[in-house]
């Protein structure tokens, strides 16, 4: 028969309830079935106490399980350290130290090698090898954090780096593992950097015809001379400011002209392009205006030392005064050209115009308002005169409205009567006529909406008519008509009792007598309390 080597179940489901499994009569397969207990086992069995199986009553206290993934994660140890890089063929080095950082992640005994980057170096450096799980041996093991420590030598695909030192937190975890963490090492000097802090001393014989010697020692270096150009004798010629830059690099000379505001000159940027200026020509007849000088025709060319302030001198035929120069032209020649004396002078200044001027309005010439002709004057293109927001927005629709008749020697004009109405928003008046059958006169418009100055203002103080000239009787005189005012409806008495401040005490009274209110009913109270007949007494 085939040998069974399957586990047995010892349990079966009755009614939904797991009971043990009784033995079947003559099977004695199953030891764990077939034995029978004898009466003293049972009695053990029933007579033994809970405490052996299932421990003591007292509740224990279970710790959580934490896997390594989770209790170790963003933990690392950081390892200070070098290997050192053969030189082949080259005297002067033989090796050079190259520092690097090991990183040992705990979570998964994973190293990462990192080189930190020097700047300008001319190196490939950054990270050397990846994370992942260094090679130990041949045998297929990898490197622990237990086979690291100071002073030993980590090889890694055939290069050796030495391990020096550590942070606070790789020594403790050491420490706290039981591993003697040995004393740190210090970083051997690398002889190139060495070199290059302390040359070794040395004499170059300097060149004198080597451009690339130059171009290294005088790169970006200038002197600035600040000068007039003479320009007198041509045309409306005047003297101009202009700057001078002479490029010790390659002996070139470049003129800007110094734009001052409102010249009315175009901005160009450069006076005279940058160029080498011949100071001797060989032949005397060679035509300048019309062939270029090359440097076969060139005897000698401008230098540093023809370049005196307080001195004149004359550049493609024009005439300059150098007055001035900037510090580092004036160290460059007390260094280079001691002899030469650079020492600023005084220029003649032009007559300043005076700032302060005023400026003359010329007369009103009767188009428009004031405010816009004003404009005009002010500026080229004009703009729209500045309103008051604040007091147009408070007042709008807000508008006082007069009866008014005309005060003409024409007999005519007798029984012609207008509205005019004051508007609050802007302080303007417009004037309607009415009809009246058979006058023979049309009515309508007789004045748009416009501001109108008092007949004894002027052009440059213009006074224009307000709420508290508008009185019962009084005589406005709009642009040569004279108006008499007659009657006024109940809303500017209303308005100017509310700003009673403003307006004339006799003004308020007329207004009263005319429209019939009692004048002990309206008086507005004063501030300190007492009534508005006893503020005008």
């Amino acid at each position: 028969a085939p040998l069974s080597f399957h586990r047995p179940q010892t349990l079966s489901y009755r009614n939904g309830y797991a009971l043990p499994r009784r033995p079947t009569v003559g099977i004695g397969n199953d030891p764990l079935l077939s034995e029978q207990l004898t009466q003293q086992e049972i009695s053990e069995l029933a007579f033994e106490t809970p405490d052996l199986t299932y421990g003591p009553f007292g509740k224990r206290v279970h710790e959580d399980f934490l896997p390594a993934h989770v209790a170790l994660d963003k933990k690392a140890l950081r390892y200070y350290g070098y290997f050192m890089e053969a030189i082949l063929y080259s005297p002067e080095e033989e090796y050079r130290v190259r520092p690097v950082v090991i990183y040992y992640y705990l979570e998964d005994d994973s190293i990462c090698i990192i080189e930190p980057t020097v700047e300008n170096s001319g190196i490939p450096q950054g990270k050397r090898i990846k994370r992942h799980q260094l090679p130990k041996n041949e045998r297929g093991e990898h490197y622990h954090w237990k086979d690291l420590n100071l002073g030993m030598d980590l090889d890694v695909y055939g290069v050796k780096y030495r391990i020096t030192q550590c942070d606070t937190f790789t020594k403790e975890f050491m420490e706290s593992e039981g591993m003697i963490v040995n004393d740190p090492e210090l970083m051997p000097a690398d002889p190139y950097i060495m070199r290059r802090e302390n040359p070794p001393p040395c004499h170059t014989t300097p060149s004198t015809f080597d451009n690339l010697h130059k171009f290294l020692k005088m790169d970006r270096k200038v002197l600035r001379f600040f000068a007039l150009w003479d320009d007198a004798d041509s045309l409306y010629g005047e003297s101009r400011p202009v700057t001078i830059h002479y490029y010790l690099v390659d002996d070139t000379v470049e003129i800007a002209e110094v734009h001052q505001p409102n010249s009315g000159r175009d901005p160009f940027p450069i006076l005279m392009r940058r160029q080498r200026l011949p100071k001797k020509i060989k032949s005397e007849n060679f035509p300048s205006a019309v062939m270029e000088v090359s440097k076969e025709e060139v005897d000698e060319y401008y230098s540093p030392k023809d370049f005196q302030v307080g001195q004149r001198m004359k550049l493609l035929g024009r005439n300059f005064l150098l007055y001035d120069c900037d510090g580092f032209t004036k160290e460059y020649y007390q260094k280079n050209h001691p002899e030469m004396e650079m020492k600023s002078i005084e220029i003649p200044k032009k007559a300043d115009i005076p700032q302060d001027r005023k400026k003359t309005i010329p007369p009103y010439n009767g188009f428009g308002s004031l405010e816009d002709s004003l404009q005009n004057c002010l500026r080229l293109i004009p703009e729209p005169p500045k309103v008051n927001v604040v007091k147009m927005l408070e007042n709008n629709h807000k508008v006082l409205r007069y009866s008014a008749r005309l005060d003409s020697q024409n007999p005519e004009d007798e029984d012609r009567r207008f509205i005019l109405s004051y508007f609050l928003s802007n302080d303007m008046i417009s004037i309607f006529e009415k009809t009246t059958r058979n006058s023979g006169i049309i009515g309508g418009k007789f004045l748009e909406k416009s501001r109108v100055p008092k007949p004894d203002s002027t052009v440059d103080k213009p006074a224009y008519y307000s709420p508290a000239d508008f009185a019962i009787g009084a005589t406005v005189e709009v642009f040569g008509h004279r108006f008499v005012l007659t009657d006024a409806d109940h809303y500017v008495l209303r308005y100017l009792e509310s700003n009673w401040s403003d307006i004339p005490s006799k003004m308020l009274d007329s207004l009263r007598q005319k429209l019939g209110v009692e004048i002990e009913t309206t008086q507005p109270p004063d501030q300190d309390g007492k009534d508005y007949a006893s503020h005008l007494n």
